[in-house]
């Protein structure tokens, strides 16, 4: 079985998509269960994010597993496969694992370096462990990509604070309310991403903070953390009439903030304009709300524009960031053919042992009149021998053999040694 990567990200496609794409902690256990019944999905890991809906999946050929993964997508998403098209990239065993090596280095994301998805990735190669969809060669491909993201991020000056989405919408906010110090703030959520955008915006001196969720003691949790007041969703449209600004964060499937209350909250204002950064995809505030008069939608579409001019990394980082993915894909790849190998690997091994016991035993009657000690030195010498002239041969092996390929450098090998090809 080898690995596939098929996905869809903020790089090729637009927010409306990657939101119909998008997969809520509630849809998880359906999808995998529906990954699993594909002939041609062995495993599967699905990564959904703001930026980006990936599957990551052990399958036994391209085509096969090509299809059956994007015709996971299409139908748990209900997305019509022509739309899928032209955003969707697919990446093969090696380029698979540096793409999410580089994904989980934030090398890929909006914000290069940002550190937020390093989670995201133990989460979700976590949760498909939960679900039972992740194997063997998932888990060694998920834990590796983590093992990429913290040399990447401890070993070069990237590693954007955690909160540059909050950062730069909170920029684009400013411009249109004039200053963040002393304006009353709305927190709907009350996620990592919620409690990074409180802890910010305080920071900043903004305040009063009222933090809103569906979840009451887990808002009062966030609020007594971050000295900020706190409610339940039935006191969003009090919040929305008194607020300057509003940053919405949910894992909602569905709207949580509609145009038909944001126009109620504005007749009932008697403050200047209302500023909403919207980061939850699928998107928390409904579309048309930015439409209405003295209200202001910044959403993961708008922040993209701003995305460019907003990094700091350099190109040097940048390039050493790749440098060290490059490093740990190559230590992966290796590893992972030595496994898909070992079975032949023994094999050859054990044959180089018969021939050295062989040859000690044609050799006995020469040997007899050695001491024990000096019988031993021969016996180590020659296996010691054999052990290096079978090294380079090994190495070679896995470094040329490609898991899911016809393995012709091994099948060769194995048969100049008189060993049976198939033996793995």
């Amino acid at each position: 079985m080898a690995i596939l990567n098929l996905g869809i990200s903020y790089r090729r496609a637009p927010i409306e998509l990657l939101e119909r794409l998008a997969f809520t902690d509630d849809d998880l256990t359906k999808a995998y269960r529906r990954a699993l019944d594909e002939d041609a999905i062995e495993e599967a890991v699905i990564l959904s994010t703001c930026n980006r809906v990936e599957v990551y999946a052990s399958v036994p050929t391209y085509h096969s597993g090509f299809q059956a993964v994007k015709r996971f997508l299409a139908e748990t998403r209900e997305v019509d496969p022509d739309e899928l098209v032209e955003p969707m990239y697919a990446n093969w065993e090696r380029d698979a694992a540096d793409h999410l090596f580089a994904v989980a280095s934030g090398l890929d994301s909006m914000v290069v370096g940002e550190t937020q998805i390093g989670t995201q990735v133990r989460e979700a190669i976590r949760r498909a462990q939960g679900e039972a969809a992740a194997g063997p060669a998932l888990t060694g491909l998920f834990h590796a990509a983590g093992r990429a993201g913290r040399r990447v991020r401890g070993e070069t000056a990237l590693g954007a604070a955690p909160d540059a989405y909050v950062a730069i919408g909170t920029d684009l906010a400013v411009e249109i309310i004039g200053g963040i110090a002393g304006r009353s703030v709305a927190v709907i959520g009350a996620g990592q991403m919620a409690s990074l955008a409180v802890k910010h915006l305080r920071h900043r001196g903004a305040g009063p903070v009222r933090i809103l969720n569906r979840s009451v003691e887990r808002a009062r949790a966030l609020a007594e953390r971050t000295d900020a007041d706190h409610g339940d969703l039935e006191a969003l449209p009090e919040a929305l009439a008194e607020a300057d600004l509003v940053i919405s964060a949910t894992g909602a499937p569905a709207i949580v903030i509609g145009a038909d209350a944001l126009r109620g909250a504005t007749r009932r204002r008697a403050r200047g304009p209302l500023v909403l950064i919207d980061l939850a995809v699928p998107r928390d505030v409904e579309p048309a709300a930015a439409q209405l008069p003295g209200v202001h939608v910044i959403d993961v579409g708008a922040l993209r524009e701003r995305v460019a001019l907003h990094g700091e990394a350099t190109a040097e980082e940048i390039a050493h960031g790749h440098e060290i993915v490059a490093e740990e894909v190559r230590r992966f790849v290796v590893r992972r053919r030595a496994d898909d190998l070992a079975p032949l690997i023994r094999a050859i091994r054990e044959r180089g042992a018969q021939i050295v016991q062989r040859e000690l035993d044609r050799q006995a009657t020469r040997l007899a009149d050695l001491t024990p000690q000096e019988r031993s030195a021969v016996e180590s010498l020659a296996r010691g021998i054999a052990a290096k002239l079978l090294h380079d041969p090994i190495v070679e092996l896995k470094e040329r053999t490609e898991p899911g390929s016809e393995r012709a450098h091994a099948r060769l090998l194995a048969e100049l040694l008189g060993i049976d090809p198939d033996v793995s």
